[in-house]
């Protein structure tokens, strides 16, 4: 097996329960698995050794939702200043262009970003299958990850409740149940591993409720359940949601998942802003997960998360970066700053420190994952999932006083320094191994403009023009 050294740290920040700092630490790990760390290790040699003076090591950030196909469609002009129906309106006439090969360039693009960012494992949604495309669309992220090195969490989602049927998307971007579902089990079969150190988790992720059958979410929930795998899904993201909910179904959208089988620790939802307080308490009481999305939801004006009152009820809350095309980027250091300013607004300047930022991100994105045996620490036991950041940089002159707090207080301008999943250099000096960044940006670039090209093509709508325009 192959054997990681990283000495003479300027500090290493665990995350662990009591959030120690070991300053002058080192860590050595066998595999994937930390088997010491600490100071004055009696380890010398290995086959990787890094010398980490003057650099702060952090345990790998964990990104809760993604829906990496988004990376070819950020800051469309016509696609901005718009709440999240509409913004979906817009791009869903673009999306129905999607190739394999589009999906492929912008999962490596996309985790790529994550990666240069600190983060070692990703979860991703994807939901969108066009007409006359390839099912096996999620196949090429898998892929992707794969070539990167990333610690990879693809949810198979669907949509198969089209305008037709009184859904939100249009009929070419779904399909029908029983193809969903089939090619669940076919994911799951493929590429699901339960293993503690698996670099490939799958999990069963209708879209919302506003574009999947009543059925399907009943039927997906079993499905899950029969391969012991987790559920995931979009709720209470929005006021419109809330109110389809109630006018289709009668019940507010956490009633309407109860009564389809989503409810318990095996759940976790992306959003989850407009829940009541009861609703969260029933969360808290079930355990469920939250994925929170702060730079997604600020833009997209859909509110800001009860934070302190799920975690307060035992909801266990990690965080996610969501689509890249409602972000607009994937960088995960910000996204935890995000949440730290956010919160710090809304609930108050003493309300949450960076290091309850940083553990969003790590030991809650975990347990959000149900991994929290494996990742989100570093510790004995786990996996060498970390980031290094060198503290020589001249954007942290003046602020060498708390390393946990950072890179969230700082803010970080450029990539970390290097990023190592299970005990594997995976970025170094900011940049990623084994892939030409150049060559996928150009290679990314182009199928966007083809996208968006065909798309107007078709439509005749100009997607460049902004939707706001100036008098």
């Amino acid at each position: 097996m192959r054997t990681l050294l990283v000495k003479n740290a300027k500090s290493i920040v665990t995350m662990n329960e009591a959030r120690e700092v070991i300053e002058g630490g080192s860590l050595y790990a066998v595999g994937q698995e930390i088997v010491a760390i600490g100071k004055d290790l009696p380890y010398e040699d290995a086959d990787t050794v890094i010398d980490a003076t003057g650099k702060v090591v952090y345990p790998g950030l964990i990104n809760t939702h993604h829906h990496l196909f988004q990376t070819l469609t950020r800051n469309i002009p016509l696609a901005q200043e718009r709440s999240l129906f509409g913004w979906l309106v817009t791009l869903y006439d673009i999306w129905r262009h999607l190739r394999p090969e589009d999906v492929y360039i912008g999962a490596v693009v996309g985790l790529g970003e994550l990666l240069k960012t600190g983060c070692t494992t990703a979860a991703d949604h994807f939901y969108c299958f066009p007409d006359g495309i390839s099912g096996e669309l999620i196949d090429e992220e898998i892929r992707a990850a794969g070539e990167l090195g990333i610690r990879f969490y693809p949810t198979r989602g669907s949509m198969t409740l089209g305008q037709s049927k009184g859904g939100l998307p249009p009929d070419f971007l779904c399909q029908t149940d029983d193809v969903a579902l089939k090619d669940t089990v076919r994911v799951i079969e493929r590429y699901h591993s339960a293993d503690r150190f698996a670099m490939v988790r799958v999990g069963v992720a209708p879209c919302a409720p506003f574009n999947v059958t009543t059925d399907l979410l009943r039927e997906s929930a079993a499905l899950a359940r029969s391969y012991k795998v987790r559920l995931h899904t979009h709720l209470a993201e929005t006021l419109d949601e809330e109110q389809y909910c109630l006018e289709k179904f009668g019940v507010r959208p956490l009633e309407y998942m109860e009564q389809t089988g989503w409810i318990g620790d095996d759940v976790w939802f992306a959003h989850g802003i407009h829940f009541q307080d009861r609703e969260i308490s029933l969360l808290g009481k079930r355990g469920c997960g939250v994925a929170h999305c702060p730079s997604s939801n600020m833009k997209l004006s859909s509110g800001v998360l009860p934070l302190l009152k799920m975690q307060r009820a035992g909801v266990r809350v990690g965080l996610g970066v969501d689509g890249s095309a409602s972000n607009d980027g994937g960088n995960m250091l910000t996204e935890a700053r995000m949440a730290y300013l956010l919160h710090k607004l809304f609930h108050g300047a003493d309300s949450i420190d960076a290091a309850d930022a940083l553990a969003l991100a790590t030991r809650g994105s975990a347990s959000v994952l149900g991994w929290e045996d494996a990742i989100g620490s570093l510790e004995v036991g786990k996996a060498a999932d970390l980031f290094l950041i060198d503290t020589r940089r001249l954007e942290f002159a003046g602020a060498l006083f708390d390393d946990a707090a950072l890179p969230i207080v700082t803010g970080m301008a450029r990539p970390v320094d290097m990023t190592i999943v299970g005990g594997k250099v995976v970025v170094e000096d900011g940049r990623l191994k084994g892939v030409d960044e150049e060559w996928a940006a150009a290679r990314a670039q182009a199928a966007a403009q083809r996208l968006v090209s065909e798309a107007a093509l078709r439509t005749g709508i100009d997607y460049r023009r902004p939707h706001r325009m100036k008098a």
